[in-house]
């Protein structure tokens, strides 16, 4: 008989609520798999500004929150996947990017899309594993 995994969702008032049938997050076991977060300011549910970079660090500070729901870091992100509005953003985002993964980087994939909701200008998705880890 296959052991039970625990599948628990991740919700924190800190980031924005989901604007659709979707969880910010969801816990399977120790893999934490956290929905694309847009540039939201979590109170008023708008995008901060029209900026893709102000968008950038608001989306990665509202997944910091969700992270820290669950006691990550952003250490503990192991893949993630950037959609952007326009892929010649590509080089603004990597910059801000860089500044929340500077150790432990995580595998990515980034890609243009047609449209974002509420008409972001970048979505970034990730996978994060909960617990103790050991970097090798």
């Amino acid at each position: 008989m296959a052991s039970k995994i625990i599948r628990k969702v991740v919700s924190t008032p800190k980031a924005p609520a989901a604007i659709g049938p979707y969880s910010q997050a969801v816990q399977a076991g120790s893999t934490l798999y956290i929905s694309g977060q847009l540039g939201l300011d979590p109170k008023t549910m708008n995008l901060v500004s029209e900026d893709v970079v102000e968008q950038t660090n608001t989306a990665l500070t509202n997944m910091g929150h969700i992270l820290d729901a669950v006691g990550c870091t952003f250490k503990h992100v192991v893949k993630t996947t950037v959609l952007l509005a326009d892929i010649n953003d590509f080089a603004k985002v990597n910059e801000v990017y860089s500044k929340f993964f500077s150790e432990a980087v995580p595998a990515r994939a980034a890609y243009q899309v047609a449209n974002l909701p509420k008409g972001g200008r970048v979505e970034i998705e990730a996978i994060a594993i909960v617990g103790d880890l050991i970097h090798q």
